[in-house]
């Protein structure tokens, strides 16, 4: 079993919403998202999709979206990005996957998941405090999302765990790459591994990457993969 990550992914295959308006590398984007992950991912393989799913405003028209995403090789584990506006509470989100057969898929929503050794935790995040835009309503927004976190990793028994992975939309770093109370969240659980989206194209530059305070943070936005889910090393 090997474990992937991949954001971002902006499925649009109900709504009217192409991605190409975006840049060249997004032309096409579905038809090689959906070549790279054949050619490189097992069925029994996991792939981590923290955020940005789909352009749907609704629950019932993610329905082509979802199905996409679960006819494509390996377990996925989906968490909210800011454009979900589609996402409800897990228990609805549950209930739509079981009416509709999308057995591939789980939802991330306040809990984790056991990776064979290995658990993933994981919330949406939200901009950071030294953003030029961070308002009194994000520090709000922000505060929320700190806790989600804590209560993520809080459903893991650490006792013989070889490492956490928290998959998080937003990057845990601010505009000026300074860091985010989310990494004194990862650090208190001694996180290993870190994987994060929403940044694209001129964005890229912002990205944090490799060992810092002792975790490893990857971007994994998806036209930063150029489509490729990113095998992890954990």
């Amino acid at each position: 079993m090997a474990v992937y990550a991949i954001s971002d992914l902006h499925l649009s295959l109900s709504t009217d919403k192409p991605m190409d308006v975006f840049g060249d590398r997004w032309v096409g984007y579905v038809t090689k998202l959906k070549n790279s992950w054949e050619q490189n991912i097992e069925n029994g393989d996991i792939v981590i999709i923290p955020g940005d799913i789909s352009w749907a405003m609704y629950l019932e028209e993610t329905l082509e979206d979802l199905k996409f995403i679960n006819a494509l090789p390996g377990r996925k584990i989906i968490s909210k990005g800011n454009h979900d506006y589609w996402w409800t509470t897990i228990s609805k989100l549950n209930k739509f996957l079981e009416k509709h057969e999308l057995h591939t898929i789980n939802f991330m929503h306040n809990n984790s998941f056991n990776l064979g050794g290995v658990s993933l935790c994981g919330t949406r995040g939200w901009i950071s405090p030294g953003d030029s835009d961070f308002s009194t309503e994000d520090k709000k927004i922000y505060a929320r999302e700190l806790q989600r976190l804590e209560l993520s990793l809080k459903s893991v028994s650490l006792t013989g765990k070889s490492g956490i992975v928290v998959a998080i939309h937003y990057p845990p770093f601010n505009s000026k790459g300074e860091p985010s109370d989310f990494i004194d969240i990862m650090r208190k659980y001694n996180v290993k591994t870190c994987v994060y989206g929403h940044l694209h194209g001129g964005s890229h530059r912002n990205a944090v990457e490799g060992n810092v305070y002792g975790i490893d943070f990857r971007l994994v936005s998806a036209d930063y993969l150029n489509f490729r889910p990113l095998k992890l090393e954990i």
